[in-house]
């Protein structure tokens, strides 16, 4: 019968799993290479490009929806003339550097307010169509020279069907009688493309449309610009990249400039297209550039003699192992093998085998081969006759293939373990370069100006909602309070307080805590514990105009619109991709939000986060600034050193006045420098060869030596004279062939015991098994 397993596969998988391992150690370790600009560097800038270029597309997207909401939200009346729907149409608090109201049938205006609108290439008649959906802006040249966005909304307005010419009817009033009737207008704003906002000392923003002009520059003057400027091709390459790899999802990258005056510039470029393609801002073309000049590292040493000199005792290792395997385990357990198959040849019926009995057993090997041996050499003497069972003695105990084993597994711990825990350990002191701390606080500051933006579009977007709401009947504040929450899925809660501090109106879910009517219009805190934190915009309602008991209709008009913000939105908005762990704190640093699993109102997982945090703390009179540093062990359990920065909210607006700082913490190892990759590897390269050393040692312990130490005390007892235990095969190994042939030679030992006449026929039944069963 064929052996399946045995002593072989082990000790060859063991060869062949340290060889890959000093292999995977030779090129792992020698591919590093320490550069003069660390790739974190210029994954950091893409980054910061990214946030820039989400930025642009939320404001972008925000200013379209607000035209289009105050479209739909306008009812001008029928006698209102265009000047008057027009200016009833502007958004409240709009940048808007002009605006005009279009007649589809001609294509001319009947109205326009501020700066002169672009209207080259503008088709009315086919915008107005209903069926095209929501108009898409439009980046165009303007007459001064910069470029601007226009951004188009559909209006209706009542109108009376009259008998003027068509140019009468375009000069005249809006006026209406009884046979009104709705006419679609084309409403078009037209306002300044902004310029990215950017963050972090020497760090300049570009927005180049798809031909890579450039449509608005930050700063916009001194010598920042004019080395922005310097690479004039760049700004035309980056919106080529990203215009051709917006389909495939590689919407960003950097670029690493050559060297000026001991400096390299590092660029990074991202498109504002949304990764779904389908919001205002995608089909605009534009792509943000992001650069910095730092000072280059000095080049460090390589690390490939490291790498040969590693892989190369490994694979010494490696070959000693085996060979000591080979030599004291395999070959010997093979010789045992066949020696056993022969004796048991030897007692069989064909006479020509029996002279196999005449050759002695080798007694050669280490520990429980040898022991083995020699048990089988003492068996074919009594076969012969020529001794009896050799009397059992106490065994001394002395090392074998177990210990064998144990030395193997440490000589590869040896290699393995200074890898894993002492070698290219990264110097404390020069974990993290300057630059790289300096660009996790300018993107902790661009998540605080995202959050802050996004909190004060909702407070701006409320008051035109409490504008709305002024004097409207309980029907038309309904329909206002849900299109407005329709319009901002951030929104939890949206409701309606009368001047007493009474609900009278809710759409959404069930207030955290009502507030106390304020005055004015803001953002606040709603509550300082609980298991959701409460975070609100509010605006006041405007009292309805003067009329014939106004001031009793006034003493009970709603006073304030109330929208509770969800903190899963907050999640959301400070969540950045290589920004590591990101929370939200209030006054108090506790945790509103953050981008990690939280419970509300937390501290920060742990004080030295919370004394950098109090580094941004304003004097009285001022805002607070920013701070960043390497964090030592502490940030979160299992981690090392950590990159944090923390930054105020807002220095002013309506978030001003809250006191909240967003903080982050991204681990050391996570970036991609080039020392925190070699011990990564060096790890890696440790614990690969303890995994696969001991594994393979552990398989050849299960299969060989635990068997081989069983089968070698049956053999033992079976030359003692043990005749009653019948050994029973187990595997189809080497320790199963050699068992098998111990029971033959056993049931040999038996016939020739009973025709001497030993009186050993009178032995009752076995009692027990002897197997190689592991």
């Amino acid at each position: 019968m064929p052996m399946l397993g045995g002593v072989r596969p082990p000790i060859a998988a063991l060869l062949c799993g340290l060889l890959a391992v000093s292999a995977l150690t030779a090129l792992g370790l020698g591919t590093v290479h320490e550069q003069d600009v660390p790739q974190a560097l210029s994954d950091a800038e893409r980054q910061i490009a990214q946030d820039a270029a989400d930025s642009v597309g939320t404001s972008i997207n925000a200013s379209a929806r607000a035209v289009r909401r105050s479209a739909a939200s306008a009812t001008p009346a029928g006698s209102s003339k265009p000047a008057t729907v027009l200016r009833s149409l502007l958004p409240a608090g709009h940048p808007a550097a002009g605006g005009v109201l279009l007649d589809p049938r001609t294509g001319k205006p009947l109205a326009a307010s501020g700066e002169k609108v672009p209207l080259t290439g503008v088709d009315a008649k086919d915008l107005v169509r209903p069926d095209t959906g929501n108009i898409a802006p439009r980046v165009v040249a303007s007459g001064t020279g910069a470029p601007r966005l226009l951004l188009f909304a559909r209006v209706s307005v009542p109108v009376a069907a009259r008998k003027q010419d068509e140019n009468q009817d375009q000069a005249g009033d809006l006026r209406g009688n009884q046979d009104a009737e709705e006419r679609g207008l084309l409403f078009v704003v037209s306002e300044k493309v902004a310029a990215p906002a950017v963050y972090g000392a020497g760090r300049t923003g570009q927005l180049v449309d798809r031909n890579g002009k450039v449509c608005a520059s930050a700063p916009t003057t001194g010598a920042a610009l004019a080395a922005a400027t310097g690479h004039r091709a760049l700004p035309a390459a980056a919106a080529n990249a990203a215009n051709t790899s917006v389909h495939t999802g590689d919407v960003s990258g950097s670029v690493l400039g050559d060297g000026h005056h001991g400096l390299r510039r590092v660029t990074g470029w991202a498109s504002v297209a949304a990764a779904d393609g389908k919001d205002d801002a995608s089909g605009l073309g534009l792509t943000v550039l992001t650069a910095r000049e730092v000072a280059p590292a000095k080049t460090g040493a390589d690390h490939m003699w490291f790498a040969l000199v590693a892989a190369g005792v490994l694979v010494v290792i490696a070959v000693l192992v085996t060979l000591v395997l080979w030599g004291t385990m395999q070959r010997p357990l093979l010789r045992l093998h066949l020696s056993a198959a022969r004796l048991a040849r030897g007692v069989g019926e064909v006479p020509e085998e029996r002279a196999e009995l005449a050759r002695p057993v080798p007694a050669l090997g280490f520990g429980e081969p040898g022991r083995a041996g020699r048990a089988l050499e003492s068996i074919r003497r009594q076969l012969l006759g020529e001794t009896g069972p050799e009397p059992e003695q106490e065994v001394r105990r002395r090392p074998g293939v177990r210990a064998l084993v144990l030395v193997c597994a440490l000589v590869i711990a040896v290699w393995g373990v200074p890898l894993l825990f002492l070698l290219n350990r990264v110097p404390a002191a020069k974990a993290v370069p300057a630059a790289a701390v300096a660009d996790q606080q300018a993107r902790t500051e661009a998540a605080a100006d995202r959050v802050q933006r996004s909190l004060g579009g909702s407070r701006t977007d409320l008051a035109a909602a409490a504008s709305a709401l002024s004097g409207a009947s309980r029907e038309r504040a309904a329909e206002v309070l849900r299109r407005e929450r329709a319009d901002h899925p951030t929104f939890r809660s949206l409701y309606v307080l009368d001047r007493t501090g009474a609900l009278v109106q809710q759409v959404g879910k069930q207030p955290v805590r009502t507030l106390v009517p304020p005055t004015g219009e803001g953002i606040t805190q709603v509550n300082t514990s609980g298991k959701i934190p409460g975070i609100a915009a509010y605006a006041r309602i405007p009292a309805p105009g003067k009329a014939k008991g106004a001031k009793k209709a006034e003493d009970t008009a709603p006073a304030v619109v109330v929208a509770e913000i969800g903190v899963d939105a907050l999640d959301d908005l400070v969540s950045r991709p290589g920004l590591g762990s990101v929370w939200l704190t209030d006054e108090r640093h506790r945790v509103l939000a953050a981008s990690v699993g939280f419970e509300a109102f937390q501290s920060l997982p742990s004080r030295r986060l919370t004394r950098l945090v109090a580094k941004t703390d304003a004097a009285p009179g001022g805002a607070g600034k920013s701070a960043s540093a390497v964090l030592h062990a502490g940030t979160s359990p299992g981690e090392g050193l950590s990159v944090a920065a923390a930054a105020p909210l807002a220095q002013k607006g309506p978030a001003a006045g809250l006191g909240w700082r967003v903080v982050s913490a991204e681990p050391a190892a996570a970036l991609k420098l080039a020392a925190y990759q070699v011990q990564a590897r060096t790890m890696l390269a440790g614990l690969l060869a303890l995994t696969t050393g001991g594994a393979c040692l552990g398989w050849l312990h299960i299969v060989v030596v635990r068997p081989l130490r069983t089968l070698t005390g049956c053999a033992e007892r079976l030359a003692a004279g043990d005749r009653r235990t019948v050994l029973f095969p187990v595997h189809h190994d080497e320790c199963g062939s050699v068992t098998r042939s111990l029971e033959l030679l056993r049931q040999a030992l038996v016939e020739r015991d009973r025709g001497a006449g030993s009186g050993l026929a009178a032995v009752p039944a076995p009692s027990s098994q002897c197997g190689s069963a592991p």
